[in-house]
């Protein structure tokens, strides 16, 4: 039977409705300078500000979240947190199956960030909803500074979070993952464009369809962050075949997959790859439907004894 498409963000994602910008602007008045009024007059902010969106994140993370420090560089990616937030709380519904249906909480948990990014969003996220421990990692030396910093800044999550740089940027496991080392799950938003170009024409694209000016584009990006060779698919065809040498030491291995005529290869790759579990969960924003590709080399045995063993001792 295949599951219910989803029609809006997961059942506990705080972030379901309008933001509550006066609630926000009390917790982080930076904020209230971006406010403006949309056309059903409520108050919003300018979108495409890049400013102001960062700002709002700000404000997002400490009124929902506690953290009292959060930016990032211009330079990098601004993440959404909703739909980041979601992905979250899919993967906490994965591990609850294997887990008699309980979604497993605190630092028992452990999940590995495949290029986290300087905004490190996810072990933020991960470790304040749920209590679970974080490795961080990413191929930019300047983001994983700046990652740790921020980890740094926030005590309430500084012990459970640790942010370490890739030194091959081959590799996404190796040299990340410790041999005496398990990772309950892998998260993972790649970069989906083959190419500098191919990035540059997207945002342009997009800044055509939401009618703005070229001085008001805001899709920042560092290099690693939006293209790779091949792209997304064969970003994503490196990650299973790696994730092989790793089968024993983690429980699920799941990235984003943008493109969904992506879908049917990778999962081609994860077949041959033997791996004993492969699948596809979808989310929803809105009308934007979005996915995860989530596999697994242990059989569903293997996994409820993993859970009985780590998770409840």
């Amino acid at each position: 039977m295949k599951a219910a498409k989803p029609k809006g963000l997961h059942p506990r994602n705080l972030h379901s409705g309008r933001y509550d910008m006066q609630q926000l602007s009390y917790r982080c008045p930076d904020l209230v300078p971006y406010l403006r009024k949309s056309p059903r007059g409520g108050d919003t902010i300018d979108f495409s500000d890049a400013d102001a969106v960062r700002t709002l994140n700000r404000a997002i993370l400490c009124h929902h979240y506690g953290i009292q420090y959060w930016d990032i560089p211009k330079e990098n990616l601004c993440p959404p947190i909703p739909g980041r937030a979601d992905y979250l709380h899919y993967i906490a519904d994965l591990l609850a199956a294997d887990n008699k249906g309980e979604v497993p909480s605190g630092k028992a948990i452990t999940g590995l960030d495949v290029g986290t990014g300087a905004s490190c969003i996810y072990p933020i996220l991960g470790s304040c909803s749920y209590g679970w421990q974080f490795i961080a990692s990413d191929i930019a030396a300047s983001s994983v500074a700046w990652a740790k910093e921020l980890v740094k800044q926030n005590r309430g999550i500084a012990s459970g979070i640790s942010v370490r740089l890739q030194n091959d940027s081959r590799k996404m496991f190796e040299n990340v993952i410790g041999s005496d080392e398990r990772v309950d799950f892998v998260i993972c938003n790649p970069p989906f464009h083959k190419s500098a170009r191919e990035a540059r024409s997207a945002a342009k694209q997009k800044q055509t369809k939401l009618g703005l000016e070229s001085d008001k584009l805001n899709f920042a990006g560092m290099a690693n962050e939006l293209w790779c060779k091949g792209g997304e698919e064969a970003f994503l065809a490196t990650m299973v075949k790696e994730s092989a040498e790793f089968s024993t030491q983690c429980l699920w291995f799941t990235a984003l997959v943008s493109k969904r005529e992506n879908v049917s290869s990778i999962k081609r790759l994860i077949k041959k790859s033997s791996a004993a579990e492969c699948r596809v969960i979808e989310m929803a924003q809105g009308q934007k439907i979005s996915r995860f590709i989530a596999w697994s080399y242990l059989n569903e045995k293997e996994r409820k004894d993993w859970a009985t063993q780590h998770w409840c001792s």
